[in-house]
């Protein structure tokens, strides 16, 4: 691959700041990328990303307060054509499924190697999809499972009971007695009895 004219320039946005470090001085012995900033969490991410407008931003799933698929949504509102990667430990399906749907560029595992991690990077500026090819079929089976059709919920007991049934259930709920019920419903005490039942 050509050397670009300029680094690409990359934002990090990790709650682990020995991760950043690593990450940064990675990228820093590459004359092809430039580490323009770092945030610590989605909040500071977000406005780093509004005031810097890096080519790349690596960017956490699972941080506290915000999360990386909410940081990666103000993200695209105020700068829709963002090259945004998610860089995370998730390996879920449902987790990878939502940070695509909510606009990430990328997917990709933290234990991916440092080789890998650059060309993504270099793909992801240059307008391309990365997914950590680990996730290819997790991201298959979670699409397939979306398109299931749901199974409706079993009937609760209390779909069960009769209107009559319903009735007594409302009467005894407010604490009336069999005998009581029976004189409102106009039934004998022995049938409040058998419904109660």
């Amino acid at each position: 691959m050509e050397v670009p004219s300029k680094p690409i320039s990359v934002l990090l946005v990790d709650d682990h700041t020995l991760f950043r470090s690593g990450v940064r001085s990675l990228l820093q012995r590459n004359a092809r990328f430039t580490v323009v900033g770092e945030a610590s969490d989605g909040v500071d991410g977000v406005k780093r990303a509004m005031q810097l407008r890096p080519d790349v931003i690596l960017l956490d799933l699972h941080m506290p307060g915000m999360t990386g698929v909410e940081s990666l949504e103000l993200i695209l509102q105020g700068w829709p054509e963002a090259a945004v990667i998610m860089l995370t430990v998730s390996e879920e399906g449902e987790d990878l499924a939502n940070a695509l749907q909510a606009g990430a560029r990328g997917y990709l595992i933290k234990n991916i190697d440092a080789d890998y991690l650059q060309r993504a990077i270099e793909r992801a500026a240059a307008g391309e999809s990365v997914l950590a090819e680990s996730m290819a079929a997790k991201l298959v089976a979670q699409l397939q499972k979306q398109r299931e059709p749901k199974v409706p919920a079993p009937p609760s007991d209390l779909d069960r009971l009769t209107p009559r049934e319903r009735e007594i259930l409302a009467c005894l709920a407010r604490g009336e007695s069999n005998k009581l019920i029976a004189r409102v419903l106009d039934l004998a005490e022995s049938t409040v009895k058998i419904h109660v039942q």
